[in-house]
């Protein structure tokens, strides 16, 4: 029988009011009861919280950035591209941040714990189970080293590419991020510890002294060590922290005074700012994303006065500042548009640009606020997103002003794309990245991964200091800085006992 021919619909419509008021009135009686949260509650799941989450679109950024990691990384092995969407291989470094960031998502309930600690244990097994050896081809890695480079399905050396020691070091910022945050007495975090323990006391660092006390950039197979030597000032200093404090193949203390004696020729006054400088942004971040450097101080920062914080917030400035006087006269630079780092560019060209001929590149190294400074009007987010932690009073307007200038050509499913040119308009040049859009300019149709990592980890940092209270309990960490004669701070104060492993 069908509804209208049992009843009218004014009488329907009047019982269903009815039927209404007699709910409302009989729960009124009834004791009120919690609101529950809506959808399916998993392990550390939540809904946004204005206080812990704070500014929308920080929390937005870091969320669609986290997700890069998350989706794109290798489900089985834990290996993430280097570039995305693009076909890449997977880049050691990325996978570091990899780990991470999912100890950011885990903190921020973007994943519950338990998922991600499945997925760092799977990345830490296959770490461990990667083949290595001397040969040429079939190898994950040599010496407890990594290639920068490997194949995404199974971990084995991509092309010709090195045995890169300072990729290795941000692999293993990651590691013993996981290490020292899946603390509980469970068999699966119990086995993370295990397996972090692992991964960073095989790696000989003493070997990769081929010219001591110095540290090699790294390794072929088929020619053996690289020509060049890592000294300060620039990424590598994570890496001798890491190298000094290793419980198996420590290097001497006199490795970290040889990294400092070229100080000196990147010492200086650049853009209003005096500072040790390294021209791309990221040299005064990656190591900064595991290490808190704040009111801790080595030999040269107690001669200046100030710490290595101090140094890279004074270096943000100057990238700015750099930005706003926009001396080569590029399109869309000022004091909220900034930041020349590694990244991806339109094409490696020659064109005239405002009556002067002007180079411009594929992926480089971008850089100023430096001796060195090659600018060709690319701008790469990271640089300035990823500086939140030292000066967010300039870093939030860049996040907002790269939103709303660019919008969605630039900010898209994982965040901010790798990069923009706004000078970049020849639309008869054959790029090899990115698409010129009319009215914007070039701009980038990858995310990096090394560029990605940096912005989730720094957003954090500034917000609430997890990775870096996390690693103040790291053995290996406090053994490298002190080695190196760190002293004061946090690193005075005795750190609470690590769970065993």
């Amino acid at each position: 029988m069908r509804l209208h021919d049992s009843f009218s619909w004014p009488r329907l419509v009047w019982l269903l009011a009815a039927a209404l008021f007699v709910g409302a009135a009989g729960a009124a009686e009834q004791k009120p009861t919690k609101p529950k949260v809506p959808g399916v509650v998993v392990e550390r799941s939540r809904v946004f919280d204005p206080e812990r989450d704070g500014d929308p679109v920080i929390n937005n950024l870091q969320r669609r950035t986290f997700r890069f990691f998350w989706d794109t990384t290798n489900k089985q092995n834990g290996l993430a591209p280097d570039r995305f969407p693009s076909p890449s291989f997977a880049s050691t470094a990325a996978v570091g941040f990899a780990l991470t960031a999912y100890v950011v998502g885990s903190e921020r309930g973007f994943v519950s714990r338990s998922q991600a600690r499945l997925r760092t244990l799977r990345t830490l097994r296959f770490l461990e189970s990667m083949p290595q050896g001397p040969d040429e081809t079939g190898m994950g890695g040599y010496k407890g080293f990594f290639y920068h480079f490997v194949h995404m399905h199974n971990g084995q050396r991509f092309g010709t590419s090195e045995l890169s020691t300072v990729d290795t070091a941000l692999l293993l910022g990651g590691v013993l991020l996981s290490q020292s945050y899946f603390d509980r007495d469970t068999s699966s975090e119990r086995e993370i510890r295990e397996l972090a323990e692992k991964i960073y006391s095989r790696v000989d660092w003493q070997w990769a002294q081929n010219r001591p006390p110095t540290l090699s950039h790294g390794w072929r197979p088929e020619s053996g060590f690289l020509r060049f030597d890592w000294r300060g000032y620039n990424e590598g200093m994570l890496m001798y922290i890491l190298a000094l404090g290793s419980p198996t193949h420590a290097i001497e203390p006199e490795a970290w005074t040889e990294w400092m004696s070229t100080y000196k020729d990147s010492y200086g006054k650049f853009n209003g700012q005096e500072f040790l400088s390294f021209g791309p942004q990221f040299g005064h971040q990656y190591s900064h994303v595991w290490i808190d450097f704040r009111g801790i101080m080595d030999a040269w920062n107690r001669e200046k006065g100030y710490d290595y914080f101090e140094n890279s917030r004074r270096a943000s400035y100057a990238q700015r500042e750099y930005a706003r006087t926009n001396p080569m006269r590029w399109r869309g630079y000022d004091s909220e548009i900034w930041g020349l780092t590694a990244c991806d560019g339109p094409a490696d060209t020659v064109q005239i640009y405002n009556n002067e001929e002007r180079g411009f590149f594929t992926y480089a190294a971008r850089s100023t606020a430096s001796i060195h400074i090659l600018d060709d009007g690319t701008i790469a987010p990271t640089a300035s997103v990823a500086s939140i932690a030292f000066a967010p009073e300039i870093a939030i307007p860049a996040i907002r002003a790269f939103r709303a200038r660019f919008g969605e050509h630039l900010y898209q499913k994982y965040g901010f794309l790798d990069s923009v040119n706004p000078s970049f308009t020849f639309a008869d040049v054959p790029l090899r990245h990115g698409r010129i859009v009319e009215g914007i300019g070039w701009i980038a149709d990858d995310y990096l991964g090394i560029d990605q990592g940096p912005i989730v980890a720094m957003i954090e940092n500034y917000r609430s200091g997890l990775i870096w209270s996390i690693m103040r309990t790291n053995p290996h960490i406090r053994r490298g800085l002190q080695r190196a004669g760190f002293t004061g701070g946090w690193l005075d104060v005795p750190a609470p006992s690590q769970p065993s492993s």
